[in-house]
């Protein structure tokens, strides 16, 4: 197929395996983990590097803020013929527990945003790949990487008139953390046939300051940043894990 239009990739460029960053400055960070990361494209939001790691095919495409990009990003990875889909992504704490740097391995996502609405009906639900799910814990709990396993919830604002209540339904309800892509990554994967996970670093805390604890993210604030190579690595053993698996069956 042609090169995308977004992304700006052609099937030349497809690995079976793609790591998808929010932020573009975060490829960089991935490819300095790759053997051989060739820099490919940096069209509006989507950067994208591809290299190996240990020996295995990486592609690396950041996807920007939101549904909508990433939605993009999903579509036009999957035209090319990338088969499995791993988010690293931030967000922001629900529950009191979970501290700066710490991993959330999302097992679903409540579809509070717009993209994934597009698609298909709200009772469909978004839930990442088994067996990718499985590596990702896998990879942080060989790793000794501190993490944690539920519920995300996805959404579209920061700045409503109701961020703090809104917070605060969704943590009693046991979800464990907010970030703007996941639902739509699960949902459109789903339906496209992609394997998808999640991974997010927790930059903010539970009823903390948002702006000041993204700030401290942005500056390098040790505890994101340290959070930040832990998801980077879950990512990269996840994708280990199901090589081998796929190689062995």
């Amino acid at each position: 197929m042609f090169m995308q239009p977004h992304i700006r990739c052609g099937k030349e460029h497809a690995a079976r395996y793609a790591i998808l960053p929010g932020d573009p400055m975060r490829v960089d960070r991935v490819a300095e983990f790759l053997d051989n990361a060739v820099s490919i494209a940096f069209n509006r939001e989507h950067k994208s590097v591809r290299g190996t790691y240990k020996g295995i095919p990486v592609l690396v495409v950041s996807t920007g803020m939101g549904g909508p990009s990433t939605g993009i990003a999903v579509e036009e990875l999957h035209n090319i013929g990338v088969t499995h889909m791993i988010r690293i992504g931030s967000c922001g704490a629900l529950q009191e527990p979970i501290e700066l740097g710490d991993l959330l391995i999302l097992n679903g996502a409540v579809r509070d945003e717009g993209t994934s609405k597009a698609y298909i009906d709200t009772a469909f639900p978004a839930i990442p790949d088994t067996k990718v799910l499985v590596a990702l814990i896998r990879a942080a709990e060989t790793q000794g990487i501190r993490h944690h396993i539920g519920i995300g919830r996805s959404h579209d604002s920061f700045y409503t008139d109701r961020e703090e209540a809104i917070d605060a339904y969704w943590s009693k309800q046991g979800v464990l953390g907010a970030d703007m892509e996941s639902a739509a990554l699960f949902t459109i994967g789903a339906l496209r046939g992609v394997k998808t996970g999640s991974i997010l670093n927790t930059v903010a805390l539970f009823e903390g300051d948002l702006g000041q604890d993204i700030n401290g993210y942005v500056n390098g604030d040790e505890l994101a940043a340290s959070g930040e190579k832990n998801e980077i690595l879950t990512a990269l053993k996840a994708i280990v894990l199901l090589e081998n698996e796929r190689k062995e069956s």
